[in-house]
């Protein structure tokens, strides 16, 4: 393990310790959105919405393309999706005490 891929692992890390950019990317996991669908369910202002967007996309964890007049924003990888599914039931089993999986 190199201190390169220790230092970009902590960095995408902090990314996802924002609660509405953790919510951003959960529903991005279902597919691609645009801003307004994303507003419409996060507890923020579309300004707040985009700024954030703007960040997971300059940390190389959103694409945003254009459909028509729309922006539309997707994950970058497999990979972060997995994570964040992850973390949202690592979440659950502590937040209504499920047991945790052990590793055999």
């Amino acid at each position: 393990m190199t201190r390169d891929h220790l230092t970009r692992t902590a960095e995408i890390l902090r990314h996802l310790a924002d609660p509405t950019r953790l919510h951003l990317l959960r529903l991005l996991v279902a597919g691609p959105r645009d801003v307004s669908e994303l507003t419409a369910q996060v507890e923020a202002s579309r300004s707040s919405v985009s700024q954030h967007l703007g960040r997971l996309r300059l940390a190389g964890l959103v694409r945003a393309g254009r459909d028509g007049r729309r922006m539309v924003y997707t994950l970058t990888s497999d990979h972060l999706a997995a994570l964040v599914a992850e973390a949202f039931q690592f979440a659950a089993h502590d937040l209504y005490e499920i047991p945790h999986h052990r590793r055999c």
